[in-house]
């Protein structure tokens, strides 16, 4: 059995942990609520671009641009923007981006796939396996802006134009709630018909009258496209990794709570054994005087 001193230094030791996961889930909870605004601001432009460009994929045959490169049957190289965290302390965040971007690359092997990493989880675990990682880039805990998204899709549109990879993915996760976080995988490139994309909606098709040239509206719609699902991948991203530090956190602080409690019950019962065991010894000691 622990001793009292022993017992006194771990409840220090429970009362440490339990004042930083408090202070990182006061943190982790201030900079939900700004993240949680740019996803609400970001995310209805994100979703009708993606809806528009889908569309526009249905007639944009004979259009000349290196982004719409058509490829026959599936891809055979793929390219993924990994969006993961710089620190842990958020619970299942990381290891259920990395679950995921494992299922997508099985298939391709080391030699087949370039990854875009977005934060030092997952670049650090696929450098390991062997994964080319063609470029590292921490997450913006401050916020991303549109600039930073565009320097991000850049190296990932590049592979695509040049002929380096046929399918440009990006895994992220969604944010729901605090609570809740669901990784997602969404192509980017090449664009999917509307007839096949997840979020196709019922009723007439919309006809596009292209003005000046389809070329023209294309080259300037297409990167931003890209650029537009990489920052909303980023944010919702970022939302999701503070949401998750912060009901780890709690849990944690929580726990911490009732090791103290624990910890003290089991003080008090060694200090009455003791206290118990003195005062045996007393009158033991007085009944032999006798």
């Amino acid at each position: 059995m622990a001793t009292p001193r022993q017992i006194r230094a771990r409840i220090r030791t429970a009362k440490n942990i339990q004042q930083i996961t408090k202070a990182m889930k006061m943190v982790a909870a201030a900079r939900l609520r700004r993240a949680q605004e740019a996803v609400g601001a970001a995310r209805p432009y994100a979703e009708k671009m993606r809806e528009v460009m889908a569309s526009l994929s249905n007639g944009s045959d004979g259009v000349q641009h290196p982004l719409l490169r058509k490829i026959e049957g599936e891809p055979k190289k793929i390219g993924l923007i990994l969006i993961t965290a710089d620190r842990g302390l958020a619970g299942a965040y990381n290891s259920s981006v990395i679950k995921r971007a494992i299922e997508l690359v099985r298939p391709y092997g080391p030699e087949n796939v370039k990854i875009v990493s977005v934060g030092k989880k997952g670049a650090v675990f696929f450098k390991r396996r062997g994964f080319s990682v063609v470029s590292e880039n921490p997450v913006p805990q401050t916020g991303i802006s549109f600039m930073d998204a565009q320097t991000l899709s850049r190296t990932a549109r590049r592979l695509f134009e040049d002929g380096e990879i046929d399918a440009l993915y990006v895994i992220y996760t969604q944010f729901v709630s605090a609570m809740t976080q669901r990784p997602q995988t969404v192509q980017i490139l090449p664009l999917q018909p509307l007839e096949s994309a997840a979020d196709a909606k019922p009723g007439p098709k919309a006809d596009y009258i292209f003005e000046p040239n389809p070329e023209q509206i294309l080259s300037s719609l297409l990167p931003r496209y890209v650029d537009t699902q990489v920052f909303q991948s980023v944010i919702e991203s970022v939302a999701s990794e503070h949401g998750a530090r912060m009901t780890s956190m709690s849990a944690a602080t929580d726990n911490a709570g009732k090791m103290i409690s624990g910890l003290t019950l089991t003080l008090n019962r060694a200090r009455q054994a003791a206290i118990t065991k003195e005062i045996a010894e007393i009158v033991g000691g007085a009944e032999a005087l006798k």
